[in-house]
């Protein structure tokens, strides 16, 4: 690797601030990285620390931009938020309002604001929110989330420069149904009812290992929450919450990302911290495509055995379901695989965009509009290019490729990794939102790569 000033360049808030890479692939990747808290619970576990009314504490926090747009808005409404290494403390004693100015610099294109709404309710009576930003993978409304809200008694204003909510009567338990397990609605929903008068029943919950960890954090608070075996979640509101100290859940997103770069490139890694619970239906993918892993008691090594990939057939879908961010990059080492691959997406509509980046760099793949899985999903017939055939193997050459989203990103930069030649990748900047360090890591993996922008 060129250095050229790594560590100024890498950029210790985020680990990147990079605006462009260049890679020289056809190396195999090799080493032992660290996996720490999820992106998809870390955030949100900070958000209900609102709630709390002592101090929280939050470990093995990451260092992604994520977790900076969540610190900064906690600060705008006044909470002390202190770190030291990898652990946050949280001090919601004096939360205040905030204008919406401050709001609006600190969200960014970031989701997470929408699910503010909830405990502030409870805090201040009011919220807003501004235009929700994120990864452009398919519709991702905030209907449910604005029906969740009025279900509890929030008065919704839509505004020019966002949505105001208030609760001039306060909030009360409800019977919420989703249509799908959403994960954001049923954090909503949890951070919600908590603190609501009264019961909530949630039924179509989404039930994610992360929502799970959730509710160990709430229920550490004083929160008191049942979960059944039929996706049905019910909360009795209580008076008041305490602060929680909790470790977070590992980012099992993360794992699979670099268990499929080791697969796609032939080459070898250990994951600490990863864990095989979380894990097990990637797991079952991963074998039946020819990969090898071995869980230790402090994490997993996943590693590419020697032979011919196999081609498999996968269904995204809600928890225990094979989960959507981990197709992406399974993709790359599919394109590998001897023989005719599947993917069928059921989670998001439009999250194959990133396969025109592969085709240019060689993959053979093509996009349908059919379920080409085992049963019809609801993008069926109507006309979702929401199913991939990959034919393989091939072999990729490298190309210039600007990052379209997190998962995709990551998949392009795999891609990258298993070419043939030199890949300049731009807008890697997207990948540090849920990948910490990531210069670091490709370093440490010893990938052959240098800073360009």
């Amino acid at each position: 690797m060129d250095n050229n000033d790594f560590s100024s360049r890498a950029g210790a808030s985020v680990g990147m601030t990079a605006d462009a890479i260049r890679v020289r692939g056809g190396k195999p990747i090799q080493g032992r990285l660290k996996m720490k808290g999820a992106k998809n619970l870390v955030t949100k576990a900070m958000v209900a620390a609102l709630l709390g009314q002592t101090p929280s504490e939050l470990r093995s926090v990451p260092e992604i931009s994520d977790v900076q747009v969540v610190r900064g808005l906690l600060e705008v409404y006044g909470v002390v938020v202190e770190s030291d290494g990898d652990t946050l403390r949280l001090d919601p004693a004096n939360v205040e309002r905030a204008h919406e100015t401050s709001i609006n610099a600190h969200a960014g294109s970031s989701r997470i604001p929408i699910l503010f709404c909830g405990p502030l309710l409870h805090r201040l009576g009011e919220a807003f929110i501004p235009d929700l930003g994120g990864c452009h993978i398919g519709d991702r409304p905030i209907d449910f989330h604005l029906d969740v809200l009025r279900n509890f008694g929030a008065v919704v204003d839509k505004l020019p420069t966002g949505i105001r909510m208030s609760a001039p009567e306060g909030l009360h338990g409800a019977k919420i149904n989703l249509p799908y397990p959403s994960v954001g609605a049923t954090e909503q929903v949890l951070l919600t009812a908590v603190m609501a008068k009264g019961r909530t029943e949630l039924s179509g919950a989404a039930v994610e290992p992360e929502i799970m960890d959730l509710i160990n954090i709430l229920q550490k608070m004083g929160a008191v929450i049942s979960v059944d075996t039929d996706r049905t979640i019910r909360i009795e509101g209580v008076d008041s919450l305490d602060g929680y100290s909790h470790t977070a859940l590992f980012d099992r997103n993360e794992a699979a990302s670099w268990a499929c770069a080791a697969l796609a490139t032939g080459g070898d890694v250990f994951l600490e911290g990863a864990q095989q619970p979380e894990m097990i239906t990637f797991l079952n993918v991963f074998r039946k495509a020819g990969g090898a892993f071995e869980v230790q008691d402090d994490g997993i090594r996943f590693w590419h055995p020697g032979g011919d990939l196999k081609p498999v057939v996968v269904e995204t879908d809600v928890h225990p379901g094979f989960m959507t961010d981990w197709q992406q990059p399974l993709v790359v080492a599919l394109a590998k695989a001897n023989g005719i691959s599947i993917v069928h997406e059921t989670v998001y509509e439009q999250r194959f965009g990133f396969t025109e980046a592969l085709v240019k760099m060689g993959a053979y793949i093509q996009i349908h509009t059919e379920c080409l899985g085992s049963h019809a999903c609801r993008f069926g017939q109507r006309n979702y290019q929401h199913s991939a055939v990959i034919a393989g193997p091939v072999e990729l050459h490298g190309a210039d490729i600007t990052v379209p989203d997190l998962r995709g990103g990551f998949s392009h930069f795999v891609a990258a990794l298993t070419a043939e030649g030199e890949s300049t990748i731009k807008n890697v900047g997207i990948i540090a939102r849920g990948y910490e360090h990531f210069l670091e890591k490709m370093q440490t993996l010893g990938v052959d790569f240098e800073v360009i922008g």
